[in-house]
């Protein structure tokens, strides 16, 4: 069977013989709204828990909008035009900062945001990218539920609203993307992000793909983001076209539980147990590097034997991602040893990239992972003790090495989208 995989930018085509096969698995979402504009001028005039953004923007004289960075594919050229017409007609004369949230990532480049937002809002708005570790751009707000210390970008909390855009997805340890995740991890200092990505935390059941009760990461994010004072947003869920097909405003918290309600709905797939699971990141951007990609790794987990192999399919033409990521996992003796190293490292001193390695090495210790790219230096990701080829083909031989030539296939086409039974 011919199979369509997100990968890149175009896509991937892969073949799966017929006999392995036992299903594909997708999430069902409803088809993409007519016209995504007007989905958010719709979500805009219903708000959730909240006064309108106009009434909102009345009371304010200054405004900071948080919007996601390069790494999120969230419609910010239909999202932010929309916010600022609303801002706008409750009082012409706001003030308005797009700050980019981007956690701990790079900093988004000015030919990102152009691809992004749009000349029009380059050229026109004033934009600034938030640094986690800029010293000048953070200001202190007590401690976290978790005893880390919050410490948030101060143009947040000098502003008289708050308001962010962003979307809504499966995450693999904050449960769910969107809502409070604009503040924390979003606009952060780095030290409060590593204290709430702590090896305790990740390692807790809680913290899973679909889970927000009793989470402890979302426990904390949510303390952070009305801490914070966070307003308004404006959430979307997007299919695998990355189009709009709902959208959520009003208050951080009741929108963004309403907006998880709907996605939910649609992304559970079932738990099967397969030999070999073959699942991507999602495509671009999300796919732009192995870091990233272990995202969509943990759908091949929940969905996988243990012994078994999961093939992600991911373009990672950025490499690895993070060099810490990439330093511990190529220095790593076994996935074994590096799992009990970190569960011995304090919240406080949790190391950048920590979280990301702990969830791939729990990955490794469990089941063979096999990258499958043509867009990145096969030996920079063999360095890291994970096999990797530029076929699916290349990648089932492989497999069927390991676990049989019968083995039970199942196609989880794009693994951040869903949400397994039981996960």
């Amino acid at each position: 069977m011919n199979i369509q995989i997100p990968y890149g930018r175009s896509g991937m085509d892969i073949e799966v013989p017929d006999k392995n096969l036992i299903g594909i698995f997708e999430a069902e979402l409803p088809p993409a709204a007519p016209d995504q504009a007007a989905e958010v001028r719709r979500a805009l005039d219903e708000v959730i828990g909240s006064e309108p953004l106009e009434k909102l923007a009345a009371e304010a004289e200054s405004c900071v909008i948080i919007a996601s960075d390069h790494t999120r594919p969230v419609p910010s050229r239909i999202l932010i035009p929309e916010m600022l017409r609303r801002l706008r007609l409750g009082n012409p004369d706001i003030q308005v900062t797009i700050l980019i949230a981007t956690g701990c990532h790079r900093a988004t480049s000015d030919a990102e945001l152009r691809a992004k937002f749009g000349d029009e809002i380059v050229d026109g708005e004033r934009i600034v990218i938030h640094d986690s570790h800029d010293e000048s751009m953070l200001a202190d707000l007590g401690l976290l539920p978790s005893k880390g210390r919050l410490r948030i970008n101060k143009l947040a909390l000098e502003c008289d609203l708050l308001i962010a855009e962003g979307f809504i997805e499966p995450h693999f340890f904050a449960g769910f993307s969107g809502g409070r995740k604009s503040v924390l991890p979003g606009i952060a200092a780095a030290g409060t992000v590593m204290a709430n990505h702590c090896a305790d935390f990740i390692n807790n059941p809680f913290a899973r793909t679909g889970i927000l009760e009793n989470n402890p990461i979302h426990h904390d994010m949510l303390f952070a983001a009305k801490k914070a004072k966070l307003a308004f947003i404006v959430n979307v869920v997007i299919n695998g076209k990355k189009e709009i097909v709902k959208a959520f405003a009003g208050d951080m918290q009741s929108a963004h539980e309403k907006g998880c309600e709907f996605l939910r709905k649609y992304s559970q797939i079932p738990a099967v147990s397969a030999d070999i699971v073959i699942t991507s990141n999602g495509g671009y951007p999300l796919d732009q590097n192995l870091y990233q990609s272990v995202k969509g790794m943990t759908c091949g987990e929940a969905v996988c034997r243990p012994g078994g192999v999961i093939i992600i399919c991911a373009a990672c033409s950025d490499g690895h991602g993070g060099k810490a990521f990439y330093e511990t996992l190529k220095n790593a003796v076994s996935p074994e040893e590096l799992l009990k190293e970190i569960s011995r490292v304090p919240q406080d001193k949790t190391a950048p990239d920590q979280w990301q390695y702990q969830i791939l090495a729990r990955i490794l210790s469990r089941n063979k992972v096999i990258v499958v790219t043509g867009d990145c230096d096969l030996s920079l990701i063999r360095e890291m003790k994970i096999p990797a080829v530029s076929s699916v083909g290349e990648a089932l031989e492989i497999a069927f090495d390991t676990v049989g030539a019968d083995g039970r296939i199942a196609v989880v086409p794009d693994g951040v989208s869903v949400i397994v039974s039981g996960d």
